[in-house]
């Protein structure tokens, strides 16, 4: 009768041990030359990599981190995964951390604060070499849990001025000063704010509109057009319908993100509404296809890929105890002016 291999009985899953024995190496040498150490004759790293692929051996994170009291996974914390916007910037991320050997676990917080608490706890379980989280709005508990963890974060989105945080983002609130400011500049008084979901960075763009008109004491509360449903170009049709039959008459429309821009555009072709000529209709983000509306939309472009690709490189300083010169980088914005104004 053959007998079951005895690591199968327990595990099914091949050791290091194993692949050292079939490479004629130590383990150690086998641990180091899968890790990619540089310092490995690169002779048995090949021969450590074939003994590995023939014998189906996958390394056990787990097993590393409770060795090393770390692992080699970054928690990335997004509010959505259907966004663009967050898309954009986890392909950013991950481009910069794979090859320093670091994968991204996802965590999607459906801009909840309690889901984001029990997300932070689940992961923070596994022992993450590092913390990318979106934003400062957060329970006091999840807050909590990051500043104890002993783990490295940098904050995405938004920057600081508290200096022992590390922040990549830009100010929500003063590029939607300056595309107010160019409204205004153009002539345009009765400019409307449209938004939806209402999450934070939405409410601190709202507060940038909100400044410069009070500035050009133009302000009303019944300019604001706030609805809590998710953002989507349906709505923003939805929501053109609605605010054009405003009284008095509205002459410009600033909606938080392009796809409600996107749905407007397309609503008033629908509906015979010249822009800008009846209306003038502004977005947020420079998403794809903005350039493609008719006529192409005037928004702001925020720099997704570059917040993404410099939070992780901060990120991996800070996961090598490397020294970070600036803790909070601001990367700024561009307003895109087309003909949609």
């Amino acid at each position: 009768m053959t007998r079951q291999n005895p690591r199968l009985r327990a595990t099914g899953r091949v050791t290091l041990a194993e692949v050292a024995a079939a490479a004629r190496v130590s383990a150690m040498t086998a641990s180091r030359a899968l890790s990619g150490k540089r310092a490995v004759d690169p002779v048995l790293v090949e021969r450590v990599q074939q003994a590995a692929q023939k014998l189906g051996y996958v390394p056990d994170p787990a097993a590393r981190a409770l060795a090393s009291h770390r692992s080699n996974h970054v928690a990335v914390l997004i509010p959505l995964l259907s966004n663009e916007l967050f898309v954009t910037l986890l392909e950013a991320v991950q481009h910069t951390l794979r090859p320093e050997g670091y994968q991204t676990f996802i965590g999607v917080t459906h801009y909840n604060a309690a889901e984001e608490e029990q997300l932070l706890r689940d992961q923070l379980m596994h022992r993450p070499a590092g913390l990318l989280v979106t934003g400062f709005d957060r329970t006091a508990a999840a807050q909590q849990l990051i500043d104890k963890s002993d783990v490295p974060c940098v904050y995405l989105m938004e920057t600081s001025t508290n200096s022992d945080v590390f922040s990549v983002g830009f100010s929500q609130a003063d590029a939607a000063y300056d595309l107010t400011r160019h409204l205004l500049e153009k002539g345009y008084q009765h400019i409307a704010f449209a938004a939806a979901q209402l999450d934070p960075r939405t409410l601190q763009r709202l507060n940038g509109w909100k400044r410069a008109l009070g500035e050009a004491d133009l302000y009303s509360p019944t300019l604001e057009w706030l609805n809590p449903a998710p953002s989507s170009m349906a709505l923003g049709g939805v929501m053109f319908q609605q605010i054009i039959g405003q009284t008095p008459p509205l002459d410009a429309i600033f909606f938080c993100n392009d796809d409600l821009a996107q749905g407007a555009l397309l609503t008033a072709i629908r509906l015979q509404v010249k822009v800008p000529q009846q209306i003038a209709i502004v977005g947020f983000n420079n998403l794809r296809g903005s350039d493609l509306m008719y006529p192409p939309l005037t928004t702001v472009h925020t720099p997704l890929a570059q917040i993404g690709s410099a939070a992780a490189a901060m990120l991996l300083k800070l996961m090598k105890n490397q020294p970070v010169e600036q803790h909070s980088l601001d990367l700024g914005y561009e307003l895109v002016l087309r003909q949609s104004t």
